[in-house]
């Protein structure tokens, strides 16, 4: 299979993934006041998809070690798209339809996850240079077109069953499609024993593990907090909230975009620990800059820092073909743990002292991130 046919298809995939998880989450406002929901029930209801992810993640790297990535994709990426739907019919059913989607769609995309990152990691050898952080940008350009598309279906009154279902069908069919242009699996013999067990024991995967969970709660924090740290922080309109949270997600999208070279020519430690640097002066800037366009400013920097922290990780944790989808699982479970511990933790400081000032713990796991990035350079052959 041509290099260049896979790097379509994995382009392909991330857009897709990042679509369909984007989709349903356009639609919250009628999903709340269509069920009826207080802000505390759509909390938990909303926890629904991690927790469905949670569940799966463990079991991600077998999941794909056994049906290989290319059916590994194909077969979570129509799950997710199924349970999707099921969302999509909860807004019409009831609460229970609802949660029962989430859990489908957490599921079927925490393998989807690692079975996209590992085949990215294979086109990455292929090549021979850095370029999975151009699928992550691949990735956040689902996001955006998700907005887009759901903002027009919000305008035009379209149901969100119809709207989901939609999303939903182009999902199922184009990701099945996309896989066939993935580069096949390495085969190889495995060793005896657990391999997906002794990659928690494995000293290198959890310290790339706990890479990954700063900068996941880092990139996190801006999605659920940005916006409302400068409102509540700074005093910004509304509008301008959103217009911070735009320019730290613009600002992350090109860098992984077009940035990715940097890695190539400085290599992976001394790339990300000055990108820590960063997001370290960008946060300090966002939580002390004495005037509006200052924050601004740091939201920016923000952005640029936390650019290739999740995208590097993956490609270190599968720097070795053999065993990349068991080690990919435990990074990205690790990482996924910000999901469940960052807002809640974020919002409890920020009970007692301000949001903005809560944000100050993002810098605090940035140095962490700092200390321990020297695990991500590729091991000796």
């Amino acid at each position: 299979m041509p290099v260049a046919v896979a790097v379509r298809a994995t382009n392909i995939v991330f857009a897709a993934c990042g679509l369909l998880l984007a989709s349903w989450v356009t639609r919250i406002p009628q999903l709340r006041d269509h069920l009826q929901l207080d802000p505390a029930m759509l909390g938990w209801v909303l926890l629904g998809a991690a927790a469905g992810a949670l569940l799966s993640r463990p079991l991600s790297g077998a999941i794909v070690n056994r049906l290989g990535q290319r059916r590994a994709v194909a077969v979570t990426g129509v799950l997710a798209a199924a349970g999707l739907v099921v969302i999509g019919l909860g807004d019409v059913t009831g609460l229970a339809v609802l949660v029962a989607g989430l859990l489908v769609v957490g599921f079927g995309t925490a393998v989807w996850d690692v079975a996209m990152n590992v085949q990215g990691a294979e086109v990455e050898r292929a090549l021979g240079r850095s370029v999975m952080p151009r699928f992550h940008a691949a990735f956040a350009a689902g996001t955006v077109a998700a907005a887009a598309l759901g903002a027009a279906m919000v305008a035009l009154r379209v149901p969100v069953v119809l709207h989901l279902t939609a999303v939903a069908v182009l999902v199922a069919v184009a990701v099945p499609l996309a896989a066939r242009g993935y580069l096949p699996d390495v085969r190889h013999v495995p060793e005896p024993g657990s391999r997906a067990v002794r990659a928690w024991r494995e000293p290198r995967t959890l310290l790339i593990g706990v890479y990954v969970l700063a900068f996941a709660f880092g990139e996190g924090a801006a999605h659920d907090w940005l916006a409302v740290a400068l409102i509540d922080g700074h005093g910004a309109p509304a509008a301008v909230g959103t217009i911070g949270f735009a320019v730290f997600l613009a600002a992350m999208t090109m860098v992984r975009w077009w940035g990715a070279g940097l890695i190539d020519r400085y290599g992976r430690v001394t790339t990300l620990r000055v990108l820590g640097a960063t997001t370290i002066t960008g946060l300090l800037l966002f939580v002390f800059g004495p005037t509006l366009p200052v924050a601004l400013f740091g939201a920016a920097l923000w952005g640029v820092g936390i650019a290739f922290g999740y995208p590097v990780a993956m490609s270190a944790g599968a720097d070795d073909p053999r065993y990349a989808a068991a080690r990919v699982t435990v990074v990205s479970t690790i990482g996924k743990l910000a999901a469940f511990t960052g807002p809640p933790l974020i919002g409890w400081i920020g009970d007692h002292t301000s949001v903005l000032r809560a944000l100050l713990l993002v810098v605090a796991l940035q140095g962490v991130a700092l200390l321990v990035a020297g695990a991500t350079r590729k091991p000796a052959t």
